[in-house]
């Protein structure tokens, strides 16, 4: 059986939200933040970064939410995550899955993070006001492709991206201005929040709606 290791609400919002969706069984094993279980020495031997999550599939022990969602999608073909090899719309799922994780995502860490960034603490709250504001033009990209198509950011299809984005708004959920707060995004977010896998997830990481 398949093991997510996981923190409620973390990066393995996205691949638990996919394996609900595939139907795949699976066991949750949950990771202490608060009391630094990612950070030490058993869990560095499944994730040296001592990042959550970490899935493991039979032999495989893999990290980086983007390639354990890759990998759920690639090894469950027939559910369709993914578009055809070589088309152009999979082009355009991979042009969506690294803006998302390389460029939001990235992002997020800045704004969540900023004493990250600086040596003197007091310029925290600046660094953390721009990435705030950065990922507000991001957010204001992603509402223009969905109103310009839907009801999934690949269009009609339901696809590997459409958790991640879920994911990483719902992040923004205390922001002056969240995802939410967006026409085309916002009732993007309010479809995602309603499908049934979304909904379990959710309740299997003991989170209460509202979701976003």
């Amino acid at each position: 059986m398949i093991q997510l290791y996981y923190a409620p609400g973390n990066a393995n919002l996205a691949p638990h939200m996919l394996l609900e969706e595939l139907g795949v069984p699976h066991e949750l094993i949950l990771v202490d933040r608060d009391n630094h279980v990612h950070r030490g020495a058993a869990y560095r031997k499944l994730n040296p970064n001592g990042l959550i999550p970490v899935l493991i599939d039979g032999d495989l022990v893999l990290y980086e939410t983007a390639a354990i969602c890759l990998h759920l999608a690639d090894t469950h073909p027939e559910a369709g995550l993914v578009p055809p090899l070589g088309s152009a719309e999979r082009a355009h799922c991979y042009k969506w899955l690294m803006h998302l994780t390389n460029t939001v995502q990235a992002e997020m860490i800045t704004y969540f993070y900023p004493e990250r960034m600086v040596d003197d603490a007091a310029a925290g709250a600046q660094v953390k006001a721009h990435a705030e504001a950065r990922l507000a033009q991001m957010f204001d990209l992603i509402d223009a492709e969905l109103a310009g198509g839907g009801p999934y950011l690949l269009g009609a299809q339901f696809s590997v991206v459409d958790p991640y984005l879920f994911m990483l708004a719902r992040w923004s959920r205390m922001m002056v201005r969240p995802a939410r707060n967006r026409p085309a995004l916002g009732q993007y977010l309010e479809r995602m929040a309603a499908r049934p896998a979304v909904v379990r997830a959710f309740a299997a990481e003991g989170i209460a709606a509202p979701f976003c």
